[in-house]
């Protein structure tokens, strides 16, 4: 009896072994499969999850049929296995989010982030989001990185360059370490992307020193918030583009170019397509003048293709007028004669206009200047002024839509007209014209060394302030250099618009030739489409200005300020959608191309310099006394003889010289 139960006692003892060792088994299994389960992106290792799975259920009868062989006693050691293995590893983004929040808070993140204020807003924007990777999805590029790198690879069609914003290969990153770095890297390039893109490759003050805008930057943190929200990516980044329509229309000529093998479509027709005399050739001889018979007229009638009766050789006004306008057009004296300069002309062959070699390169920059203007052109009405000074208009936009448009004269080359934004104000009638400094110093007090009465002859008045500062001016009139009227937008280069009493260069065809401002062809009609604009109940006519001629100034004040945009455009699309290059009569072109084409230089072309203060504004300065007051006194000097003679005179009186100069005179500084 003791013995049959001690049998029991066995057998029940080794059945509830078999149970315990079967249990171990599975729950080693399954801790097994917990750590396979975490490695993501290999389909291996999910097929091999996906088949353990079920390997816990069929291992345990198993293991109750086959309880007396030995080797089911192995599993014993796993339990203790199990217990001390690690908790299972984060999911891969989990991981790169560490890295980033290492890379952000360590002192490598200059190494991927070109810029400091980049750097700040990529820290504030990943710590806001607790590090989570913006391009990455489980470890591998999503989908806002794939729409991202897509639009980067074709920013040509916007006037940049794809090889500014690389792609890292996001593939070849295998560990959570170079995931972090792809991720940041690709940052980098979006962020120098929406930049370039809103503000320019080029900071304006790496090409001339008289430009000046307020250019806004995007905020970094602001530019990858809205990527992360942006439900189409593409159309996020291309809105740092230029929004207006003078930028989207060389866009497209841009894509046109390209696809014509960077030509021109439609080569301009020559001369001698619209004008059948253009080949006439005008012998040469003596000076033809008005009222004289000569056979040579009978050329000169043909060549210019004057109307009337074209064997007629009587030099009549018909004639002078055409000459005239010839003349003008070739920036030659207009006196209406045929002397051998005209002539010479005549059977020259046509100058063509000096546009750069590739025209795709001359829409590239203008499409960068684009970048410099505000976003927004017009106030509240959507009023504007744009001057493009290498087509010498000027157009009042009105609503959006050009309202009017006229010639003007700009700056002569060496006296370039500026570009810059600012706001007009009032209107003067009968202005007076204050002579810049730059003037007075460089052309008016060199010809009142040579001649002490040029100024009078040109009816202009100098004066002198107690501190020594040189005045000159010229009352208003008729002869007045800015005309019967003047626009003002301060601004601070000191330009602005103005009539002018040299009517005759508006029939040129290049028209540089002022200090700076800008002359204005139609200045009453344009005074009177700009009042209709702010006081249309004024009811103002050119009639109603010239009723205000007089000899005082007069200010007609605006109560809505109007934009006014000075602008470089040598590549615009015209109102028919015709694609019209101009001279680059000031160079910028051929600066900003020859920076965009030399590596050294566009890798820190976005960077703006330091420039010298523009002296030209700075106030003359001479010996106090040297002139009257404008009161007509005399301040502070009392030596003998003439103020003339103290400042021109004599060997021991200082010789003027213009600013800049360095030197002495008679063992005086000079300035």
């Amino acid at each position: 009896m003791k013995s049959c139960r001690f049998e029991h006692l066995l057998a029940s003892t080794a059945f509830g072994l078999v149970l315990a060792l079967s249990s171990h088994a599975g729950f080693a299994q399954q801790s097994n499969d917990g750590v396979q389960a975490a490695a993501p992106h290999d389909s291996d290792a999910a097929a091999t999850v996906k088949q353990d799975a079920q390997t816990p259920s069929q291992t345990a009868p198993a293991a109750a049929k086959d309880e007396p062989k030995q080797e089911t006693a192995a599993p014993v050691s796993e339990p203790a296995k199990a217990a001390s293995a690690p908790a299972a590893p984060a999911n891969a983004d989990t991981q790169v989010a560490d890295q980033l929040r290492d890379l952000i808070t360590g002192k490598k993140l200059d190494r991927l982030i070109a810029r400091r204020d980049d750097r700040a807003g990529v820290e504030q924007f990943y710590k806001a989001r607790d590090y989570k990777p913006l391009w990455l999805a489980d470890g591998k590029a999503g989908a806002r990185a794939k729409a991202a790198a897509a639009y980067l690879g074709q920013v040509e069609t916007v006037g940049l360059d794809a090889q500014d914003y690389p792609v890292p290969d996001f593939a070849a990153a295998t560990t959570p370490e170079d995931l972090a770095a792809a991720e940041l890297k690709f940052t980098n390039s979006v962020l120098t992307y929406a930049r370039n893109a809103q503000i320019g490759r080029i900071h304006f003050s790496r090409v001339a020193s008289d430009i000046a805008f307020s250019l806004e930057a995007p905020n970094p943190a602001d530019v990858l918030a809205k990527l992360a929200e942006a439900s189409d990516v593409a159309a996020q980044l291309d809105s740092y583009n230029p929004p207006q329509q003078g930028f989207k229309a060389l866009k497209k000529a841009l894509a046109e170019l390209r696809a014509n093998g960077g030509q021109l479509a439609k080569p301009e027709k020559k001369d001698a397509d619209v004008n059948p005399g253009a080949n006439v050739r005008v012998p040469e001889g003596g000076i033809l003048r008005p009222g004289m018979k000569d056979k040579r007229v009978i050329a000169l009638r043909q060549r210019l293709n004057i109307a009337g009766d074209k064997n007629n050789p009587l030099y009549d006004e018909a004639v002078v007028e055409a000459v005239k306008t010839f003349q003008t057009e070739q920036d030659l004296d207009v006196d209406g004669n045929a002397g051998p300069n005209t002539v010479r002309a005549l059977n020259g062959v046509k100058t063509e206009r000096r546009v750069a070699a590739n025209p795709v390169d001359t829409v590239i920059v203008n499409m960068e200047r684009w970048r410099w203007l505000p976003r927004t052109l017009g106030n509240a009405s959507n009023t504007y002024v744009v001057v493009n000074v290498p087509d010498y208009t000027l157009t009042l936009y009105h609503h959006g839509e050009q309202y009017w448009k006229t010639k003007i004269v700009v700056g002569q080359p060496s006296k370039m007209t500026p570009m810059t934004s600012a706001e007009m104000k009032f209107i003067t009638v009968n202005p007076t014209w204050n002579v810049p400094p730059s003037i007075i110093e460089n052309e008016y007090l060199p010809a009142l060394q040579q001649d002490p009465n040029a100024l009078d002859r040109i009816g202009l008045k100098i004066y002198q302030d107690p501190d020594g500062t040189v005045h000159v001016y010229q009352p208003p009139g008729a002869a007045n250099a800015l005309g019967r009227i003047r626009f003002n937008f301060p601004n601070k280069f000191l330009v602005y618009q103005h009539d002018t009493p040299d009517k005759y260069l508006f029939k040129r065809d290049k028209r540089a030739f002022s200090h700076g401002c800008m002359r204005v062809e139609n200045p009453l009609e344009y005074g009177t489409k700009l009042m209709s604009i702010e006081d249309p109940e004024a009811h103002y006519t050119p009639a109603k200005f010239e009723s205000m001629f007089g000899g005082n100034e007069i200010n007609i004040n605006f109560a809505k300020p109007i934009p006014v945009h000075l602008t470089y455009q040598t590549a615009f699309v015209d109102d028919e959608g015709k694609l019209q290059l101009r001279d680059d009569v000031y160079g910028r072109d051929a600066k900003m191309i020859a920076i965009l084409k030399n590596p050294g230089e566009k890798r820190v072309a976005d960077i703006a310099i330091e420039r010298a203060p523009d002296a030209s504004s700075r106030p003359v300065k001479l010996p106090s006394g040297t002139y009257a007051g404008l009161d007509g006194q005399s301040y502070g000097y009392r030596g003998g003889g003439s103020f003339f003679d103290f400042l021109f005179g004599g060997q021991a009186q200082p010789v003027y010289r213009p600013r800049g100069y360095v030197g002495r005179t008679d063992n005086r500084r000079v300035r």
